[in-house]
């Protein structure tokens, strides 16, 4: 999780995230249901090989927004998009601009103590021992002092803490949250002149003792190790 001495530095999108916001203007553009071309068509427009358009593909379907058939006049059509899937795609709109992250991530933060508490009541065996891998990769990154790694897997386990969630709309405005984060931050390292290692270190501990307070059902110490990790403020 990213504190307030974290640096945030935003990348240039990717080949297949500009491909994706392509293909997106253009679902936009179409009435729901909508033929927008075939996989090669779009493909060739873009300008892209077929791993990225792939993944671009990728994109569009987890957001909701185009629907694929095959045979005959099939390709890719313009979905019609729910109410949450809308809210979704609101998000992930943002311009990635150094304010956008910060809310981004102070909405997140806000949202962390809604999804533990969910975790708390229906987290299952299952579910803690899914956590546990995810901290083992963290854990992994942190011996490697490897800041990207742990980053990554930073995120993969509170998406994993999110999916416990029976809420469809916080599950998916969280995850939308934590794209458009991601999706702007090359690594978190610390501020100062604090070694990298011993930076992702305590954070790894306190994700550690995260998990253990969920496995336990220890309500106070999960909540109160929610809000010792959450910021309202990124640089």
């Amino acid at each position: 999780m990213a504190t307030a001495h974290d640096d945030l530095t935003r990348p240039a999108p990717g080949r297949a995230e500009v491909a994706a916001e392509r293909i997106a203007a253009l679902a936009a553009r179409t009435a729901p249901g909508g033929r927008l071309g075939t996989k090669e068509e779009l493909r060739i427009t873009c300008g892209v090989s077929v791993g990225t358009f792939n993944e671009a593909l990728r994109l569009l379907q987890s957001r909701g927004l185009v629907t694929v058939r095959p045979g005959p006049g099939g390709g890719l059509f313009a979905a019609e998009q729910s109410p949450m899937v809308r809210l979704g795609n609101s998000v992930l709109a943002l311009d990635g601009g150094e304010t956008d992250v910060a809310d981004a991530i102070r909405i997140r933060d806000a949202l962390d103590p809604l999804l533990v508490e969910d975790a708390l009541w229906h987290g299952s065996p299952a579910d803690i021992a899914d956590l546990r891998r995810e901290l083992d990769v963290m854990a992994r990154a942190v011996e490697d002092g490897d800041a990207k790694a742990f980053k990554h897997g930073n995120w993969r386990l509170h998406a994993r803490i999110a999916a416990i969630s029976p809420s469809p709309l916080l599950r998916s405005l969280y995850s939308s949250l934590l794209e458009v984060i991601e999706s702007h931050t090359l690594s978190v390292l610390p501020g100062g002149d604090r070694p990298l290692r011993e930076h992702i270190r305590e954070r790894h501990a306190l994700h550690v003792a995260l998990i253990d307070a969920l496995e336990r059902r220890d309500r106070d110490l999960a909540l109160q190790i929610t809000r010792a990790h959450g910021t309202t403020t990124a640089h």
